[in-house]
């Protein structure tokens, strides 16, 4: 008789993001397959969005960076792999991960991590601070962009498990019942019904192309096309209070209000992808995987990204969507006009071609079954 999974995943917190939203995933799955699943993390907006009958979560300072909280962490992690029986221990995050190792290694449990980006260093104690990632007995990378770049990078000889990230495909349907109508939505942002809309998601930080984008806008204006396009830049500022007044600012200084607004929230993702014309990312630093790309093509809508990271591997370049030079203002909005001016017909069957991309690869049934294995080969 196969040994019982009991799953503990360590996580800083569980806010909006792609490595939260994994997080959720793996432990609602493990649960739905009868198996124990907890969640240690400081808290974060996507606990209310868990089944805490059948998740266990636990609330403690895990984030802190200080090394005296992270070597209290190892205490608290050794109490709960304890008392609950804990046989895998899955990290997410490099200050966790080391409390979490020394629990692993005290107690002989096994220990799992998801890199989940490029972690930069710049010097030998910050890359010896991210090797912790890979201390533990098996490591998944989500996308092969990061698979290169622990192999590149790192000195580590074991097996990498690639294994993409995945997205609910019936919650991002084009066909979900609970879509709010276009006009509805366009009308609550202040849209012009007729004008070509492009959505840029995405938390409000400088990689993430938000002003990029903004300077791609300006130069349309000064060459006159931009009569027909609208924007919505939409992500919550994580208290970055300064970055998007310092975007508003700008907006209002070269007078593009009419143009392009920046809206903190939207409740319902799928909603938002289906009001708009493009969905953008336009990330100028390497998404590690970038999981907007695989919410439009889902949505069956155009995407345009930029052509690093993860990007290159999940679109499907003039088939599924488009890739435009990084940081390049000039080319997105060359790329902007190309696509506002396709047909409807072949922007249809992109989208089309799009779902079946993300249904073959990119699915959350895909992602847990494929981390199943791995739980399974530890326990």
């Amino acid at each position: 008789m196969d040994k019982k999974i009991r799953l503990l995943q360590v996580i800083p917190r569980l806010d909006v993001g792609g490595a939260e939203t994994g997080c959720k995933d793996i432990a609602q799955f493990i649960a739905e397959q009868n198996y124990f699943s907890a969640i240690l993390c400081s808290g974060g907006e996507q606990i209310k969005n868990i089944d805490q009958t059948k998740i266990k979560i636990f609330k403690f300072s895990i984030h802190s960076k200080n090394p005296f909280m992270i070597f209290f962490n190892i205490f608290v992690i050794l109490f709960i792999v304890l008392f609950y029986k804990i046989n895998i221990i899955h990290v997410r995050s490099r200050a966790p991960a080391w409390s979490c190792y020394f629990a692993s290694k005290l107690l002989g449990v096994s220990l799992i991590s998801t890199f989940h980006g490029t972690y930069n260093f710049n010097n030998p104690l910050k890359k010896f601070y991210n090797s912790v990632m890979l201390r533990g007995n098996s490591v998944i990378a989500g996308s092969r962009f990061i698979f290169d770049h622990i192999r590149n990078n790192y000195n580590y000889s074991k097996d990498i498990f690639l294994i993409p990230r995945g997205i609910n495909i019936d919650y991002f349907d084009s066909k979900n019942s609970n879509i709010e109508g276009l006009n509805s939505v366009r009308t609550r942002w202040g849209i012009s019904g007729n004008n070509f809309l492009i959505l840029l998601p995405g938390r409000l930080t400088f990689w993430k192309g938000q002003f990029l984008f903004l300077n791609t806008l300006l130069f349309l204006k000064q060459e006159n096309l931009l009569n027909n396009i609208s924007a919505i830049i939409l992500g919550d500022d994580q208290g970055r209070t300064e970055y998007r007044e310092y975007l508003l600012d700008f907006i209002r200084e070269h007078r593009l209000e009419e143009n392009v607004k920046i809206i903190s929230h939207e409740s319902f993702m799928p909603s938002a992808y289906n009001a708009c014309d493009l969905v953008l990312s336009a990330s100028i630093e390497p998404e590690a995987f970038g999981r907007v790309a695989v919410e439009a093509q889902a949505m069956e809508k155009p995407i345009l990204a930029s052509n690093i990271g993860g990007s290159n591997e999940t679109i499907i370049d003039g088939q599924t969507g488009w890739l435009f030079k990084s940081d390049d203002e000039k080319d997105l909005a060359k790329m902007i006009i190309e696509i506002s001016k396709k047909d409807k017909i072949f922007l249809k069957d992109l989208g089309a071609k799009g779902r079946a991309n993300v249904i073959n690869n990119y699915t959350v049934d895909q992602m847990c079954s494929k981390t199943l294995e791995i739980y399974k080969s530890l326990v």
